[in-house]
C-alpha cells in the first residue's frame, strides 16, 4: 500500500517522513492481555480493561493524563489484537483516570486511511468526557495551508487542545426505578433544550441553571406535571462540538446536532461534573410519571468532511467508521449535509450504535429516542432507502430497544430522502405534513380542508398499513427547527441576521401569517388575533388523533424575534424567560393545561385505532361524521370545494366492538362536536340532531381570551354563530349529567 507521507500522485515533491516522537518513560503500570470485550475502558472493580476496534490500525496506545488533563504521564501499548479489537488489561488503573488514544497506521487519504499518532483521539465508548475542544491547527491530521491540502501530514501534538476521556464507575442506586412504558395513545411529548429551559429560571440556584440537575428541580418538575405532558424529548445531550466557523464568529452549536461521543453526556450540562447527575434527573422525572426521550444523532459525527479535524473515529479507522466515495476515498459520502455519513454497514460500527442505544436504556434508564435524519441510517450501500435495512432490522428484533419509544425524523438531504410513512411497524415518525397543513389552514389558505381532515384524524393515508396505529404520527406544528408558535403568528418572513449568514440560513417555507403586521406591535386588535391564532393551533394539535408534540415555551407564547434557525444562539433569543411571561402568557399556559386535561380525560381524542368513517362495529353510529354548516353530512362534492376554509365534525364516543382495551374492555366516551372557522367571517352553524334527549354544551371557544365558552345547553337543530378565526368544541350530554368542566 502506498504511504502518502512519502509519495503522492499529486505531490510535486516528496514529503519528509515524520520523525520519531520523544519517548514518555512508562510508569510502573502493569499490563495484562485482557479481553477484546466489552469495548471501551471498563472498570470491573479490580482494574480497567481497554478494548478498541480498528480493522486497519498497526498499533494503539493508551495515553494517561494527570487529574488536570493537561499533562500526559504514560503511553501504554495495547498488547493484544483479537477479532479486529486491540485490547489490554490495566490492574493499576482506577475510576477517574483521564485518558485518550493514539493510533498508528498508514496515512493514505486516497485509500481511505488517515492514521496519525500525533493526534490524541477520544475513545468511542467513553462514558464521560472532561474539557472542551479548543480549535487549534494541531487538531487536524494534515497541515492547514499546505499546498497538498489534506494529503499532507501534520506532526503537531493535539493533546493540549483535546477533551479527555475519563474511566467511569457507572454504578448508581436506582432504587425502585423502572421503565414507565406509558402507552403511545396516552403520550404527550414536550420538546425542550436542557440548557435553554432552565438557564433563566428564577427559582433555582445559578449553578443548576442550564443543567440536568436544573431539569430535576421541584419547580421544573411541577411545571411539567401541571401542564400535563407525559414525556420530555431532550435535544441532543450526547457530547458534541461547536464547529470552528461558529466559534470564530463568537457563536456555538446550541442545538447540539454535532455529536462526538455517543456514550458521554455533554459536559456543559453537568453542574457537578459527574454522570450520576443525568441518572438522578431521569429518576426524578420518572417519579413524577414523566418519560425521558433523547434526540440522537447517529447519521454523522463532528469530524466533518475531508478537511475536518481528527478527533476520534477518523484517526481510529477512517475507512471503517465512515462511508467513503468509491471514486475517491479521500472524500466522504454525505447524505446529511454535515460533511460525512456514519457507516452502519460496517458490523463494528453498527455494533457501536446498538451498544450506545442499549447503554442509554439499560444504564441511564431513558425511555426512547428520536433519530435525527433517520433516513440516512436506513440507506443501503447503493444509497437507496430500505425499510428492511440492517439498522432497522436489528433494532426491531432487539429485546431491549424494540420495547422503547422509537421516533424517526423520516428524511435527509440525499436522493429520495423524504420517507414519511416508510418506517417499519413499531416506529413513530415526525409528520411534517401535519405541521404544514395545520399552518396553512389557520393561515387561511383555500384548498386545505380535505387534507386537514386526514391530518387531524391520524394521517391514515400515510400510516394505516402493516398494522400501524394513529400514534405513529408525531403531530407537531412547531419544533426547535423553525418559528416558535408566537413567531408563527407574528412574522411572514424569517429574521436570522443574528446568525451571521446574511439571513440566508433557515427555511423560507414557513406557512406563517403575521396577522397583517410584521413583528412587534401595540395594536390591540392584531394582538388579540395573534393570541386567538395561537389558541386555534394549540387546540387543533392537542385534540388531533396521533401523538402530539409541544415545543417548550409555546405554552407561554415565547418568541425568538422571528429567528427560525436559532441553532447557534445560546442566549436570551433561545432561552425561556420565565420572569417575563406576563398575564397573556399565563392565560395561554392555563389554556394548554385545560386542553391536555381534556385530552387525558376523553379517550375519543386519542383512540388507538384509525377512524373508519362508517358505523363503529357493534353500533349504528359512525365513529366520525363530517358536517356542513347546515348540519348535513358532507358529500364528495363538498370535499372538492377548494375555496372552503371551515371544517366541522362529530366524534362518537360509542366504542362498539372496535375501541377496546388490551384486555377486551370497551372504552366508551362522550360524543364531541368540533367546528373550525379559518375565514374572516362569522359563520352560522346548525347543530346536528341525533335525538331529543341530548343537548350540545359548549366547552371551548378560542374566540374568547382563555378559550372559555358560555356555560349553557344548546338544543339540537339550533343555530350558533362561530366567530372568524376561531374553533369551538361542544360535548353532547344528557340533561341529567353534570355540566362538563374545561
Amino acid at each position: 500500500m502506498t504511504d502518502e507521507r512519502t509519495t503522492s500522485p499529486d505531490a510535486p515533491e516528496a514529503i519528509a517522513p515524520r520523525p520519531e516522537r520523544p519517548a514518555i518513560s512508562p510508569a510502573r503500570q502493569r499490563i495484562w492481555p485482557g479481553l477484546p470485550y466489552p469495548l471501551g475502558a471498563t472498570w470491573d472493580g479490580t482494574g480497567v480493561n481497554v478494548a478498541v476496534f480498528s480493522l486497519h490500525a498497526e498499533k494503539i496506545e493508551l495515553c494517561l493524563f494527570d487529574s488536570s488533563g493537561r499533562h500526559e504521564t504514560d503511553r501504554l501499548v495495547l498488547p493484544e489484537y483479537t477479532n479486529e479489537v486491540w485490547h489490554g488489561y490495566f490492574p493499576d488503573l482506577r475510576p477517574g483516570q483521564r485518558y485518550g488514544l493514539r493510533v498508528s497506521g498508514p496515512y493514505a487519504p486516497r485509500q481511505g486511511h488517515r492514521f496519525n499518532s500525533h493526534k490524541l483521539l477520544l475513545d468511542p465508548y467513553a462514558a464521560h468526557l472532561v474539557g472542551r475542544l479548543e480549535w487549534n491547527d494541531a487538531v487536524y491530521g494534515y497541515t492547514i495551508g499546505h499546498r497538498l491540502g489534506d494529503l499532507s501530514f501534520d506532526m503537531r501534538d493535539s493533546a493540549p487542545f483535546m477533551p479527555k476521556c475519563v474511566v467511569t464507575d457507572t454504578a448508581f442506586t436506582w432504587s425502585d426505578d423502572s421503565p414507565l412504558r406509558r402507552p403511545w395513545p396516552e403520550t404527550v411529548i414536550y420538546e425542550t433544550h436542557v440548557r435553554g429551559f432552565t438557564k433563566l429560571h428564577p427559582n433555582m440556584p445559578e449553578a443548576l441553571r442550564g443543567t440536568f440537575a436544573g431539569l430535576a428541580t421541584p419547580d421544573v418538575v411541577q411545571h411539567l406535571r401541571d401542564l400535563g405532558v407525559t414525556a420530555v424529548e431532550l435535544l441532543p445531550v450526547h457530547t458534541f462540538v461547536d464547529e470552528a466557523p461558529l466559534v470564530h464568529r463568537g457563536l456555538v452549536n446550541y442545538w447540539g446536532y454535532n455529536t462526538l461521543g455517543f456514550f458521554a453526556p455533554e459536559p456543559r450540562y453537568l453542574s457537578d461534573g459527574g454522570i450520576a447527575e443525568f441518572k438522578t434527573m431521569v429518576k426524578v422525572l420518572h417519579d413524577a410519571g414523566i418519560e425521558v426521550i433523547l434526540d440522537v444523532v447517529y447519521n454523522h459525527t463532528a469530524e466533518g468532511n475531508r478537511l475536518g479535524p481528527t478527533l476520534s473515529f477518523r484517526g481510529i479507522d477512517n475507512a471503517s467508521y465512515y462511508r467513503l466515495d468509491p471514486n475517491d476515498q479521500s472524500r466522504y459520502v454525505d447524505f446529511t449535509g454535515c460533511g460525512n455519513t456514519f457507516n452502519l454497514h460496517q458490523p463494528r460500527v453498527l455494533q457501536l450504535v446498538m451498544d450506545s442505544l442499549r447503554y442509554w436504556v439499560e444504564k441511564m434508564h431513558v425511555d426512547g429516542f428520536r433519530f435525527d435524519l433517520a433516513t440516512t441510517l436506513a440507506r443501503e450501500m447503493d444509497g437507496s432507502f430500505n425499510r428492511y435495512s440492517s439498522f432497522l432490522d436489528v433494532v426491531r428484533q432487539d429485546p431491549v430497544l424494540s420495547r422503547v419509544k422509537l421516533i424517526a425524523e423520516p428524511w435527509d438531504i440525499g436522493p429520495n430522502g423524504y420517507q414519511l410513512g416508510s418506517f417499519p411497524p413499531g416506529w413513530a415518525e415526525w409528520n411534517d405534513r401535519y405541521r404544514d397543513t395545520v399552518r396553512r389552514f389557520w393561515k387561511g389558505e383555500p384548498g386545505t380542508v380535505a387534507e386537514l381532515a386526514s391530518r387531524i384524524t391520524g394521517s391514515s393515508d400515510i400510516f394505516d398499513l402493516r398494522g400501524r396505529r394513529p400514534w405513529a404520527s408525531i403531530n407537531f406544528v412547531t419544533a426547535h427547527d423553525g418559528f416558535t408558535l408566537a413567531d408563527l403568528v407574528s412574522f411572514d418572513h424569517k429574521h436570522n441576521l443574528a446568525n451571521g449568514e446574511d439571513n440566508r440560513d433557515g427555511t423560507d417555507q414557513n406557512h406563517s401569517w403575521n396577522c397583517d403586521t410584521e413583528g412587534e406591535t401595540e395594536d390591540p386588535n392584531i394582538l388579540a388575533l395573534r393570541a386567538r391564532q395561537q389558541r386555534n393551533i394549540l387546540a387543533t394539535l392537542l385534540l388531533s388523533q396521533g401523538t402530539p408534540m409541544l415545543l417548550a415555551g409555546d405554552e407561554f407564547g415565547r418568541s425568538a424575534a422571528g429567528n427560525n434557525n436559532a441553532y447557534c444562539q445560546d442566549n436570551e433569543l433561545s432561552w425561556l424567560d420565565w420572569s417575563e411571561i406576563g398575564a397573556e402568557g399565563e392565560a395561554l399556559h392555563a389554556f394548554v393545561r385545560r386542553l391536555l386535561r381534556l385530552r387525558s380525560e376523553h379517550v375519543v381524542f386519542r383512540r388507538g385505532r384509525f377512524f373508519l368513517g362508517k358505523p363503529t362495529p357493534g353500533t349504528k353510529v359512525k365513529d366520525i361524521t363530517w358536517l356542513r354548516p347546515d348540519r348535513a353530512e358532507k358529500t364528495r362534492e363538498d370535499w372538492e370545494v377548494t375555496y372552503s376554509r371551515c371544517l366541522s365534525f362529530v366524534i362518537s364516543g360509542e366504542p362498539g366492538r372496535y375501541h377496546l382495551t388490551a384486555t377486551g374492555i370497551a372504552e366508551p366516551d362522550d360524543t364531541f362536536l368540533v367546528i373550525m372557522n379559518a375565514t374572516e367571517d362569522t359563520i352560522d352553524y346548525t347543530l346536528p340532531e341525533f335525538d331529543s334527549t341530548h343537548a350540545w354544551h359548549p366547552i371551548l371557544d378560542t374566540f374568547h381570551p382563555g378559550g372559555t365558552a358560555e356555560a349553557r345547553d344548546i338544543a339540537p337543530g339550533a343555530v350558533t354563530p362561530v366567530a372568524p378565526h376561531s374553533l369551538q368544541v361542544f360535548v353532547r350530554r344528557n340533561e341529567t349529567d353534570p355540566p362538563p368542566q374545561f
